[in-house]
């Protein structure tokens, strides 16, 4: 894939999993990030979480990664409040270390961390993983092309979303 095709952050990654409708808003400049307090809660969690281990955060548009370690290559660390979620925070990961990989840095694994629970999931990356990642990229240009934003989707997560009221309201 060529580099200028990642154009997607790994928030909209994470959202192509959840809600096609989510990931058309906020692509589009429609965000509610700021007034939930379910992310406010995330972001502190972030923020005090593994203070010891995290550096500066790796922010290189389009992929912010939450702190690294060294293994037999680098190895990818994100922090989440709750593993209820889980797919899409592997495929996060996934994002997160392909790209890693396309500017030539050589990456071990990826850990998610659910503090809350503790508990540790190791995302492995394989050639399977780079045909999913194209696919999905490819997927999401689809999804943010439309004119208008997908249907609602009526999940149970739903009502712990930023967007929530906008969609139901």
């Amino acid at each position: 894939m060529d580099l200028k095709e990642l154009k997607f952050r790994g928030t909209q990654v994470a959202y192509y999993v959840v809600c096609q409708r989510k990931l058309w808003l906020f692509t589009k400049g429609i965000s509610f990030e700021k007034e939930s307090e379910y992310v406010q809660l995330g972001k502190l969690l972030d923020e005090i979480s593994f203070s010891r281990e995290k550096g500066e955060e790796f922010a290189y548009e389009p992929v912010s990664i939450d702190f690294f370690s060294t293994g037999e290559g680098l190895v990818v660390h994100e922090i989440k409040h709750s593993s209820a979620l889980e797919p899409a925070h592997i495929l996060q990961v996934k994002y997160y270390i392909y790209y890693l990989k396309t500017k030539g840095i050589r990456v071990s694994h990826g850990i998610i961390h659910y503090p809350k629970q503790k508990k540790l999931l190791k995302v492995e990356f394989d050639e399977k993983d780079e045909e999913l990642i194209n696919e999905v990229v490819s997927k999401m240009d689809e999804v943010v092309r439309k004119e208008i934003p997908p249907k609602v989707i009526n999940k149970p997560y739903c009502k712990k979303c930023a967007y929530w009221e906008y969609c139901y309201g």
